[in-house]
């Protein structure tokens, strides 16, 4: 994904009118972003969703029926990483804006909130996913934790800090190397423990690079611990890719 293509979909007013909506509501049909440029035609709307999603700032999942679109905060913060993260104080890295991108929906009575990142890292999956499972990578981009876990369903999938007290707790229930794994989420670095629902990767080889979807569900709605780790992914992600392709760690988790 090029930073050119980033650009030229945040120059135009109608686009970022369009991430806006997003960003105060993510997860929405067409019909929804329509009406946040109705002197616009459903087909100009289209166009434009096409272009945010050309450059990686949109992407889309089908519920049944209907198309919704997420505002992906990726390539938002890679660029933020490459072109002001090296000049700023580190921890306003980690608030920089990276976009806290909630869905709120009625499922069987039940809201829940659901977060999608999505990057290209110019790498093999093979590559994407050692660095996912390999506790001497993690500790490099993963806020400085180890992973721990033998892959196998029903096992235990942690992320441990140099002390070795759990900091997330949880439990595999699929793992298909090197396309996709699926994993329980459990906050143990705060004072009361909350389960935070599942973490699913999905890697997809793409020419010379591989996408890295993930989708996090099951937080629950309103708890302050729902923007810190929304925020947390974005830093993770950006880390992760920069590991990978470049061997560096980025600046305020080196």
């Amino acid at each position: 994904m090029t930073d050119d293509l980033v650009y030229k979909a945040l120059a135009d007013e109608g686009r970022r009118a369009l991430l806006d909506s997003l960003f105060a509501k993510d997860g929405q049909t067409l019909r929804e972003l329509e009406a946040c440029l109705n002197q616009m035609t459903r087909f100009g709307v289209m166009k434009h969703l096409r272009v945010l999603e050309d450059a990686n700032l949109v992407v889309t999942e089908r519920r049944g029926r209907e198309k919704l679109h997420f505002l992906n905060p990726a390539p938002i913060g890679e660029l933020y990483d490459r072109w002001v993260g090296k000049y700023a104080q580190p921890h306003l890295r980690v608030v920089s804006g990276l976009k806290t991108s909630l869905e709120t929906r009625t499922m069987t009575e039940t809201k829940v909130n659901t977060h999608i990142i999505q990057t290209y890292i110019r790498a093999t999956p093979d590559s994407v996913w050692q660095a996912l499972i390999d506790p001497d990578m993690t500790e490099k981009y993963y806020f400085g934790t180890r992973v721990v876990t033998d892959l196998n369903p029903g096992t235990p999938f942690r992320y441990v800090d140099q002390k070795g007290d759990i900091m997330i707790d949880g439990e595999v229930l699929e793992s298909d190397p090197p396309n996709k794994l699926v994993v329980t989420f459990r906050h143990k670095w705060d004072d009361e423990p909350v389960d935070g629902g599942t973490v699913t990767y999905e890697l997809t080889q793409m020419d010379d690079v591989t996408k890295l979807r993930l989708t996090h569900v099951g937080l629950p709605e309103g708890h302050p611990l729902v923007q810190e780790t929304f925020n947390g992914w974005s830093y993770i992600l950006a880390g992760l890719k920069t590991l990978i392709e470049t061997g560096q760690v980025l600046e305020s988790q080196s």
